[in-house]
């Protein structure tokens, strides 16, 4: 199970963990924090330093109800990110975080190795084929609508065959763009309800039938502090405890904010199934 990053081969038979690093002042639990060159460079030689496989770099929040923004601003705050980042850690294996075909193209040609999509190509006709010019591996996300409707879409007769049903068509459509290293993303917290997103992580070892690696991300979500009654910064010990039953259902890729605390989750579970 090996995906290619600028001729890089990853071997994800070994789970591995993607730092989350957000460049927009609203994400839900770390927006603004990271506004200067110095801020972005520690928080990078830190999930660097932890062992992080992947760097998340996203330019546009997708919390519930964010507010939208220009392609033209997504695009002057991850643009100046990658370049930074890769003149400091030139290995760096960069993923970066967009619906918008454009920003996916010049955020790959500035040197990221991967597209992280939330709509799977739904927002922009263009991203498949795109990726597929790019040739890049492609994460694939479960979402109905956008970030500002998606909580009104939370119907569904059967959540896990549904989003089954939602990749095997989307992977088919990608397959036809030439798009070779897909990993999908059920899409904890989008258009799913508390309820289901429980039951998606339940059920979450059923998706490998799609027969493509499964990244999880539930880092500090509301499905944890709000089941606890707290909040997303005392959400670790909450994200913790999911990553490992993520873990054991069959993730691959760990999508964290805390990537010291991923990784031992992934090392303990190694422990545990060497075993």
């Amino acid at each position: 199970m090996n995906i290619n990053c600028k001729g890089k081969l990853i071997n994800l038979s070994t789970p591995k963990v993607m730092g989350i690093l957000n460049v927009t002042p609203d994400s839900f639990f770390d927006g603004g924090k990271y506004k200067d060159e110095s801020g972005i460079l520690n928080q990078v030689e830190t999930m660097l330093k932890h062992k992080a496989t992947f760097i998340d770099i996203g330019g546009y929040s997708s919390r519930p109800n964010a507010d939208d923004i220009s392609e033209n601003e997504e695009l002057s705050r991850v643009l100046p990110v990658i370049k930074l980042i890769l003149k400091h850690f030139p290995k760096t294996l960069i993923s970066i975080d967009t619906f918008r075909s454009e920003v996916a193209k010049q955020s790959v040609e500035t040197g990221a190795a991967l597209v992280n999509d939330i709509s799977a190509g739904k927002l922009d006709n263009n991203m498949l084929a795109t990726v597929g010019k790019l040739s890049v591996p492609y994460i694939m996300m479960h979402m109905k609508g956008d970030p500002k409707t998606m909580q009104q879409q939370t119907q569904y007769d059967d959540l896990t065959k549904e989003v089954l049903s939602y990749f095997a068509e989307r992977i088919a459509a990608a397959h036809k763009e030439k798009i070779n290293d897909i990993i999908i993303d059920p899409g904890f917290g989008f258009a799913k309800t508390i309820e289901q997103n429980f039951k998606l992580l339940n059920q979450l070892e059923l998706l490998q039938l799609a027969d493509q690696p499964i990244l999880a991300g539930v880092s500090r979500k509301s499905m944890i502090y709000k089941t606890l009654n707290s909040t997303s910064r005392e959400a670790l010990n909450g994200t913790t405890a999911l990553h490992m039953v993520a873990l054991q259902k069959g993730a691959k890729i760990l999508r964290a904010h805390d990537v010291k605390e991923a990784l031992e989750c992934v090392t303990l579970f190694n422990k545990l199934k060497s075993n």
